[in-house]
């Protein structure tokens, strides 16, 4: 019996939703964190997440039974940093967890032009939500879903004046967690726009041997050096023990032109074979066209990441130069969807074929 059909079963069983799954807001009161506000979801399969809703509706934590599935830097959660936008400091909040956004306008270095100054991965993620609604299950009537919404805004005098309006959902029984973006240029003139998926994996999920799941054509920008991964004679989808080269700022990184199926979606994901334990991660080629494909082996700082982007992480600046910088004009949209699936083990076999 699947995991929504048992909890349908027990409708009649179950006074408080809550026993089962369901949204649970609260503000964190303690160490670094202290004043975040955080949102945990419950599945009701073994699949739980801390959404962080003073941090641009990102998430943190995220567990699968007794498994972690996400990395958390040794920062964690701490509040919004709201000017975080100059240099390299993005990197002093940043907590890792299941996904930070990049974005709204920039994705990339710390860079300046004739159109500004920006700092490492753009404002997003250091962005308070205005929560407008929040959706919850109620099995007794037949509703399994339920979804929290806010809206986001990177904006100031004079522009740009971006929105992001997002949608966190999923159904009780499904261990599925789906977003939905839309981003709105509500300024009077042209805006920049890249975006950038982070999508952070940890320890015990990625371990040595742990399987990374991913087709394309790929290219790595990164100079030969001991710190470098993505070289031909090299295993990169196989995750490593830790490396001594990546201490500090050790790190390599792919840029995946990620084939898409015939219904237009990129497939990628990870798999733990000692665990039994795989997490799949799907997206329309058509809004992302890219896959990035981050590997950082620290001692202590172990962590590999599938990041769905518009751009790779090159700057606005370097777009803008290529041709493929988005501009965004007066009330235009667009829109973005991604699903992430802890498998369950019948699924397992013909997810991990298709890669082959």
């Amino acid at each position: 019996m699947s995991t929504e059909n048992f909890i349908r079963n027990g409708k009649d069983k179950i006074g408080n939703t809550t026993q089962v799954g369901g949204i649970e807001t609260s503000v964190l009161d303690n160490g670094l964190g202290r004043g975040t506000r955080i949102a945990w979801i419950n599945t009701g399969t073994g699949l739980r997440y801390k959404v962080v809703i003073d941090r641009g509706m990102d998430i943190a934590d995220a567990f699968y039974n007794e498994y972690s599935l996400a990395w958390l830097s040794q920062t964690g959660v701490v509040p919004p940093n709201r000017f975080s936008d100059k240099g390299m400091s993005w990197i002093r909040n940043f907590g890792g967890g299941l996904l930070t956004t990049c974005g709204l306008s920039h994705v990339g270095g710390p860079e300046e032009d004739e159109h500004g100054t920006r700092g490492l991965h753009g404002l997003i993620s250091n962005t308070p939500a205005e929560i407008i609604s929040i959706e919850q299950p109620n099995p007794a009537a037949g509703k399994m879903e339920m979804s929290i919404t806010g809206i986001i805004r990177e904006t100031q005098v004079f522009g740009p004046v971006l929105e992001l309006k997002r949608t966190i959902s999923g159904k009780l029984g499904e261990a599925k967690i789906s977003i939905h973006d839309e981003v709105v240029n509500r300024g009077n003139q042209k805006a920049p726009h890249m975006l950038l998926y982070h999508v952070n994996f940890g320890w015990p999920l990625v371990d040595e041997g742990t399987d990374l799941l991913w087709k394309g054509n790929w290219e790595s920008p990164t100079p030969d050096s001991e710190r470098k991964i993505f070289k031909d004679e090299v295993n990169f989808r196989k995750c490593p023990e830790p490396m001594e080269a990546h201490s500090g700022t050790g790190e390599d990184v792919a840029f995946i032109d990620a084939e898409e199926d015939t219904e237009g979606n990129c497939n990628c994901g990870i798999y733990n074979e000692k665990l039994n334990l795989a997490v799949a991660l799907r997206f329309p080629k058509k809004q992302l066209p890219w896959l990035i494909n981050w590997q950082h082996w620290g001692e202590n700082e172990y962590v590999t990441a599938l990041e769905p982007a518009t751009n790779p992480p090159i700057g606005q600046k370097k777009a803008r130069e290529e041709g493929t910088l988005i501009l965004l004009e007066p009330n235009e949209s667009r829109s973005y969807s991604l699903e992430l699936e802890v498998l369950s083990p019948e699924k397992i076999k013909s997810f991990i074929t298709s890669f082959l």
